[in-house]
C-alpha cells in the first residue's frame, strides 16, 4: 500500500526539520532548542508509520493523536525559535506553513476516526 498524503507530507517536513537542526547547530551553535524540534519534528512521521501497523482503530486514533501532538509541540519550538532570532521571519512562515498543514490534516483524520466510533 502506498503511503498517504499525510505520510508523505511528514516525511517531507521531517526532513526539513532535520535540515533546520543541522543549520541551527551548525551556523547557529545553538544545541538546546535545535533537539527538541528534532525530536518533536520527525517524532510526527514516526508515530504515522507505527499507526500503519494499529492493531485496533482505538490504537491507530491514538498514534495520530500522538502525532497531533507532536506537531502542535513543533509549533511551539519553531515560535520559540523565531522569537529568539535563531530563525529569521521567512524561514519561520516557511516551515511553520508546513507543520500548520500537517497539524490540520492529523486534526481532520483524529476528528474522522472519532465521529466512526459514535
Amino acid at each position: 500500500m502506498g503511503k498517504s498524503i499525510t505520510q508523505e507530507k511528514s516525511e517531507a517536513f521531517a526532513i526539513r526539520i532535520v535540515k533546520l537542526y543541522k543549520f541551527l547547530t551548525e551556523t547557529k551553535r545553538e544545541n538546546i532548542l535545535s533537539k527538541q524540534i528534532l525530536r518533536s519534528g520527525t517524532s510526527i512521521g514516526a508515530n504515522l508509520a507505527e499507526s500503519e501497523y494499529a492493531i485496533s482503530a482505538d490504537d491507530f486514533t491514538s498514534k495520530v493523536y500522538i502525532a497531533l501532538k507532536e506537531c502542535a509541540e513543533t509549533e511551539y519550538w519553531l515560535t520559540l525559535l523565531k522569537n529568539t532570532d535563531y530563525i529569521t521571519q521567512e524561514q519561520f512562515n516557511s516551515i511553520y506553513a508546513d507543520c500548520e498543514e500537517l497539524r490540520k490534516l492529523l486534526a481532520s483524520t483524529t476528528k474522522t476516526m472519532k465521529d466512526k466510533k459514535k
